[in-house]
């Protein structure tokens, strides 16, 4: 890593189509968020759901935590005719995308509030999908560059950041635009948030299937199982179950193996717990804006439009920081500074709903989020052996995923029923959940920034 490199060389990266390619697949990841999360609260809540129930209807999220389950899949399943066509990750992101958008045209045609568990299985079924292409997504971007390329990992993460921010936060506040527009109701909506899925899945066909030596790794792999296994024979089982060995097993074992038992499960425990304070606060923050009496139109403009564009332009200086400094300093000081731009969202609920408090609590935000994002992605990206990119990376990533998305499924609970309806001191909690992932990151740095500089070595 050349930490000497000028902004200009860096910014150099960005030019990479590789790198563009990451970006639009980054859209395409944060879109499925818009169908299940931000625009499904706002259609529950104005048919007339309680906060819990909103609430307990993001436990769908948890596709997002348990995906690494089938992670190994992504790595080792060649599709039918799309793997000819498309290659191994390809493939996968366009299978999982069609369901995507399935989903989204059979919420469209739904009457939500007579058909709520309906609703609830459709929008699993796009949680499942989204989940599943998100292993793909990941690692496409980490195979994409070479070993000999870490320089452009934050790069790399920072355009994943932006994308998924894009898809997320820009295209996900023109629902909220509709919305407010006579004669337009939610079913319409979503018919519009189908023609947008269908555009992203368009670009499946642009990007180029990276190059990667994963499948001679798992041919050696599977014949050092078969020598083990079966010393004069080969027979079916000893195939099936030296297939079963690659796939399952070892990817959990190279990572308990590189890292060490201790920092392996010391690193788990930092990446669950860093962004569940982030995660109470999204889960509720479109029904606390209603609450406060911010408009659909208002809510678009900041916690959307604003908080996208903040979050891209900050994804890329948080990457400059990341890229000088390091990747585990900047862990530290950003998840720091996200725990005390949640104590903004406090300030608003004893103010009331004033705009200049709404725009400033947004830029903080975004700011913060931009910075712990691009650290995140680049760190568990980091942390990945290339022969198990997809399983690797789904196991970390669901962890984190595990806070951002199960348990907040309770933040309606416990606003409602532990707070009293207390959303200043909701947004405390939400500050002081991020202080014990710190600790873990603390009490197993030294060993990181050793892991960071061999990551670095080849460059």
């Amino acid at each position: 890593m050349n930490s000497t490199l000028s902004v200009s060389e860096y910014f150099s990266y960005f030019k990479d189509k590789r790198l563009i390619n990451v970006f639009i697949f980054g859209m395409s990841s944060g879109f499925p968020w818009v169908l299940i999360g931000s625009v499904m609260s706002a259609w529950l809540k104005d048919e007339g759901l309680s906060r819990s129930m909103i609430g307990l209807f993001g436990i769908v999220f948890g596709a997002y935590s348990i995906n690494f389950l089938w992670s190994p899949l992504i790595d080792r399943t060649k599709l039918p005719f799309l793997y000819n066509w498309l290659g191994q990750r390809r493939s996968w992101i366009l299978f999982c995308q069609s369901f995507i958008l399935l989903g989204t045209l059979l919420l469209a045609g739904l009457d939500l509030k007579a058909n709520l568990a309906v609703a609830a299985a459709l929008c699993l079924l796009i949680a499942i999908a989204s989940a599943t292409q998100d292993i793909a997504i990941d690692a496409f971007r980490i195979d994409t560059l070479s070993e000999n390329e870490s320089h452009k990992a934050t790069a790399a993460a920072a355009m994943a950041t932006s994308g998924w921010w894009t898809g997320y936060a820009l295209l996900g506040a023109v629902p909220f635009y509709m919305a407010d527009m006579p004669n337009i109701d939610w079913p319409q909506v979503y018919y519009f948030l189908s023609a947008i899925m269908l555009l992203l899945i368009s670009c499946v066909f642009w990007a180029k299937e990276p190059q990667s030596n994963r499948e001679a790794v798992h041919a050696e792999l599977e014949r050092v199982y078969l020598e083990k296994l079966a010393a004069t024979k080969q027979t079916p089982l000893t195939k099936t179950l030296a297939w079963l060995g690659v796939t399952v097993v070892d990817p959990f074992k190279t990572f308990f193996a590189k890292n060490g038992v201790k920092t392996a499960l010391a690193l788990l425990a930092f990446i669950f717990l860093f962004k569940i304070g982030e995660a109470f606060l999204a889960r509720m923050s479109i029904v606390f804006y209603k609450e406060v009496g911010f408009s659909n139109t208002q809510i678009a403009n900041y916690s959307k439009l604003g908080t996208g564009l903040i979050t891209i332009v900050f994804a890329f200086l948080g990457s400059i920081f990341n890229h000088k400094y390091g990747i585990v300093k900047g862990l530290f000081i950003s998840g720091v500074a996200m725990a005390a731009s949640n104590l903004m969202f406090s300030w608003i609920a004893l103010a009331g709903p004033q705009e200049h408090l709404y725009a400033m609590a947004i830029v903080v935000d975004g700011f913060t989020q931009a910075w712990s994002l691009v650290a995140m992605v680049a760190f568990i990206s980091m942390l990945c052996d290339r022969a198990f990119s997809a399983t690797h990376y789904a196991l970390l990533a669901s962890l984190g995923n595990l806070g951002r998305t199960l348990l907040s499924s309770y933040s309606g609970v416990v606003i409602d029923d532990w707070l009293m309806g207390n959303w200043s001191l909701f947004f405390v909690l939400t500050a002081l959940m991020v202080l014990p992932s710190l600790v873990f990151l603390f009490l197993i740095k030294h060993k990181l920034y050793s892991l960071e500089q061999n990551y670095h070595k080849n460059t």
